[in-house]
């Protein structure tokens, strides 16, 4: 659906976007992320058309921004940080005006109106000044002359800026229901709303496409593979034996538990390796009931310190390459702590 190639921009020597590329599929939704001067903006701007790039091409439903920019826009829906809204109309005069200028049809824009207006609940306000409005409801504006006429990208900056915490939760799943039928990116500094709509994240820093992928794939890479947490029924030294003879292990701690007579484990196993079956069975014929097992991946915003912190290292996934680089390190001091690595052969 939207393919940027080679993008770059100058502002005279400084080089603000550094030959960025990345494919968007049609039907999902994208979160686009990194820090304060990365890149970001500028690049949401080439893309929607509102900035020249200084070379490389964004293709729109296969439509160049730069060359046919009318044709690549009607199929964009945007909402800027800032809604461009005029103070002193209406949302229905505002969302006719709008309309007008997409080029809906006479016909049909009574109708979509309407129904934008439902979906982002501002029926209430339909009627009332822009200026009059609270912050939250512009935002709401903002967000029905973007979707208006149903574009086949929707480009979200900030879209909850302002709202109160139900508001948020109503604009969350509204997102997602747009993404069902549409291509959504979501660009947002809060990255749990990020995580909680976001099919794949794109991680843009020093200017340059650092991550892109589905979260918890990043987090395998990031790591540098498989961690999985676990309650043990038993003596420490019998389970670490246990994980010394299980050759998928990479990594693991011990450590104390609250509950008597276990411990609790943390294992690291490389990125393609699935080790829970190897550990039930293994506990199963030790007589060591698992009290409890989970995943225990790294959280968006551990991905983005760890992709963003320093010089720039590409994280995104290459033929099936391991990338090792941002281990994770240890946030409590363990009992026992080996590093099995260096073993070879076994399952």
């Amino acid at each position: 659906m939207i393919e940027v190639k080679h993008l770059t921009k100058r502002y005279g020597n400084h080089l603000a976007v550094d030959d960025v590329s990345f494919t968007i599929e049609k039907g999902k939704i994208y979160g686009f992320l990194g820090p304060n001067g990365a890149g970001k903006s500028t690049t949401m701007n080439m893309i929607t058309g509102y900035l020249a790039a200084t070379d490389g091409q964004v293709l729109i439903d296969g439509h160049d921004i730069f060359e046919e920019p009318e044709e690549a826009k009607k199929c964009i829906g945007y909402l800027p940080e800032l809604p461009p809204l005029y103070m002193d109309m209406t949302p229905k005069e505002y969302l006719e005006f709008v309309a007008e200028l997409k080029g809906i049809p006479a016909k049909d824009r009574d109708r979509m109106i309407i129904e934008v207006v439902e979906l982002t609940k501002i029926k209430d306000v339909a009627f009332r000044l822009i200026k009059n409005l609270s912050k939250g409801y512009r935002q709401r504006v903002g967000l029905a002359q973007a979707i208006l006429g149903y574009p086949e990208v929707i480009i979200l900056d900030e879209p909850t800026v302002g709202l109160d915490p139900k508001q948020i939760i109503e604009i969350r799943d509204l997102i997602k229901k747009l993404g069902k039928k549409h291509t959504v990116i979501l660009s947002s500094h809060i990255l749990s709303e990020v995580s909680a709509v976001c099919d794949e994240v794109i991680i843009i820093a020093h200017g340059k496409v650092q991550a892109c992928d589905k979260v918890e794939n990043l987090s395998k890479h990031v790591s540098g593979g498989n961690t999985i947490e676990l309650t043990i029924k038993g003596p420490s030294y019998k389970v670490e034996a246990m994980l010394k003879k299980i050759r998928k292990v990479e990594k693991y701690e011990i450590h104390h538990s609250t509950e008597e007579d276990c411990v609790n484990v943390i294992v690291t196993t490389r990125m393609e390796e699935d080790i829970r079956e190897g550990i039930f069975k293994s506990c199963a014929e030790l007589n060591m009931p698992i009290l409890g097992m989970k995943a225990s991946n790294m959280s968006l915003e551990d991905v983005f310190l760890k992709v963003t912190e320093g010089k720039a290292t590409d994280h995104r996934p290459t033929d099936g390459k391991k990338n090792k680089k941002g281990r994770e390190e240890n946030k409590f001091e363990p009992v026992v702590l080996r590093d099995i690595t260096s073993r070879k052969g076994g399952k």
